[in-house]
């Protein structure tokens, strides 16, 4: 029998489809009802006897052939009233752009590697397995004997130039609406990090050409307006070079000290010297690193200056090291400058010494990005969270009183209790410890006043401490303790007025069952008290968490 489906049936596009497909295809095999093989095996097993000819310029997922990746054919996610236009422009511009850079890849590479294209072909080694040992049997088997440093951050940004010329064509990119979703920007990123590594190696401006070409993409969006605008909004900020990681080091370092080596993504930073000063909410770090791409090789010692007055406003700067007399001087200036409150001279400075470009918030890497908004929040939204407590308290016999009344209650009351009842219940549900009485009491506040519960917030906090107190099980499962921890969180889990995703904690309680179940069950057959009641408390478990116990 031969079956064939789409991986993301499992678990994407059905919920809990991956938990069926494993049940199944263990059902099957246990009973041993059918040999599960796959392709390669059987094909090894019993080999093909007859050729076929695939039916060229032919996909599943458009019955025009492929047009889909390449015109408005009219095949689409079904959004009415928009046209897919933009297809056409947006082939030709990277068409354009592979065109442009392969020949010079070809040439240039000639003289860096034995076969431009074999060592090209070959680079998948390495991004398998991105380890320097590794890297350094890739330079001995592809690159030509005898290159320098330089040389070699130049043949692996020609690799990494083709790598990207591949993935600007991922499928997605044209397999939906808009020429401002999320997969097309993605696929003009890999063609902005294109651009970005052909100009860096040859020095060829070539942005602007392909920006022109872009252009011709409309989106049927009007604020987002064409390819070229999408290029300037949404790829150009993306780019990251070795500046960029500076300047990325230099402000969330004002947060959270960084060792003496630290990596940042796929860079490295030998941190070669930092001074940081405080003044009241005033925070100035200043410094030098080495910065160095753990892909390319590439590495440059930056200075750099990042002052954080309050909130979100943070200006950084960096500049290239040139000499320790120089960088003294300016480290000097800055740090003079702030101890004596001039803290707009401070902002000259660094202005003046650094050059005109100047970092913010917005030029961290996403991830660390929201870590740091979310902690410039915290005291914000305390004051907040205390301001609205402190109404809901004073206030709340009213607001159940007009309840009573079947009477609208006004907005500023409403809002009031609603933000207090689901602020109180997410520091609830987040403790390990879950207190089950005054999760109930503000359950039922919250129905008692009509609150609509922030559900999303609520169960992703709740499931985390519940997984976080299966994770204990597991790495004890003989703590009776910390088993009747569990079923506590569990019970919660089954209380509260919203279905609490558990599969995590699902498969952490059958892990226990299969690893230690029987062992502890044959402890309880001879009558020893502790391992009757682990049996006893374990059963309770699984059938909350409905995991089978035999």
């Amino acid at each position: 029998m031969h079956i064939a489906t789409d991986g993301e049936t499992y678990g994407h596009h059905h919920t809990y489809g991956e938990m069926a497909l494993a049940y199944a295809l263990d059902y099957i095999q246990t009973r041993k009802l059918a040999r599960i093989t796959n392709y390669g095996e059987y094909l090894s097993l019993v080999p093909a006897r007859y050729e076929v000819l695939i039916h060229e310029s032919s996909s599943w997922s458009c019955v025009h052939g492929v047009e889909r990746w390449r015109s408005n054919c009219g095949c689409n996610s079904g959004r009415a009233g928009w046209h897919q236009e933009w297809r056409k422009p947006l082939r030709e511009a990277l068409d354009w752009l592979r065109d442009r850079v392969a020949p010079c890849f070809e040439g240039e590479g000639a003289r860096y590697f034995k076969d431009p294209w074999l060592a090209r072909d070959g680079y998948i080694a390495v991004l398998l397995d991105p380890g320097p040992e590794n890297s350094s049997r890739f330079e001995e088997e592809h690159f030509v004997p005898g290159l320098d440093r330089d040389e070699k951050v130049n043949a692996w940004k020609l690799l990494e130039m083709q790598r990207h010329a591949m993935l600007m064509y991922t499928s997605c990119g044209w397999f939906f609406d808009e020429l401002s979703g999320l997969e097309t920007v993605q696929v003009i990123q890999y063609a902005g990090r294109v651009v970005q590594l052909y100009e860096q190696v040859f020095g060829d401006p070539i942005e602007a050409e392909f920006e022109r070409r872009l252009a011709f993409a409309k989106s049927n969006m009007e604020e987002q307006g064409d390819g070229a605008a999408i290029f300037r909004n949404f790829v150009k900020p993306a780019v990251v070079d070795l500046e960029k990681v500076c300047a990325h080091y230099a402000i969330s370092s004002l947060f959270e000290p960084y060792g003496e080596q630290t990596e940042i993504s796929s860079y490295s930073v030998q941190r070669l010297d930092y001074h940081v000063r405080e003044a009241g909410m005033l925070h100035l770090g200043m410094g030098k690193a080495e910065f160095a791409s753990k892909v390319t090789g590439e590495a440059k010692v930056l200075v750099f200056g990042a002052l954080h007055f309050r909130d979100h406003n943070i200006v950084g700067a960096v500049k290239p090291f040139d000499d320790s007399a120089t960088y003294e001087k300016v480290l000097s200036q800055v740090m003079d400058a702030f101890s004596r409150g001039e803290i707009p001279e401070v902002v000259l400075l660094l202005g003046r010494r650094f050059g005109d470009k100047t970092y913010s918030l917005k030029s961290l890497f996403r991830d660390e990005q929201r870590r740091i908004l979310k902690k410039i929040l915290a005291s914000t939204l305390a004051e907040a969270e205390a301001v609205y407590q402190n109404l809901y308290q004073n206030h709340a016999p009213l607001m159940r009183f007009i309840a009573c009344l079947n009477s609208p209650v006004p907005k500023e009351l409403s809002a009031t209790v609603e933000y207090s009842i689901n602020s109180g219940l997410r520091r609830l549900l987040a403790v390990d410890e879950l207190d089950l009485a005054r999760i109930t009491s503000l359950i039922g506040e919250a129905k008692d006043n009509n609150v609509q519960l922030d559900v999303t917030t609520l169960e992703y906090t709740l499931r985390r401490t519940v997984e976080r107190s299966a994770e204990r099980f597991a790495a004890d499962p003989g703590d009776l303790d910390v088993l009747e921890e569990l079923l506590g969180a569990l019970r919660v889990a089954s209380y509260v007025p919203f279905p609490v995703i558990l599969w995590a904690v699902q498969n952490k309680i059958y892990e226990v069952y299969l690893r230690s179940y029987k062992r502890i069950a044959g402890k309880a057959a001879k009558q020893d008290v502790r391992a009757k009641a682990w049996i006893s408390t374990f059963r309770s478990l699984a059938a909350l968490a409905e995991v089978r116990v035999e």
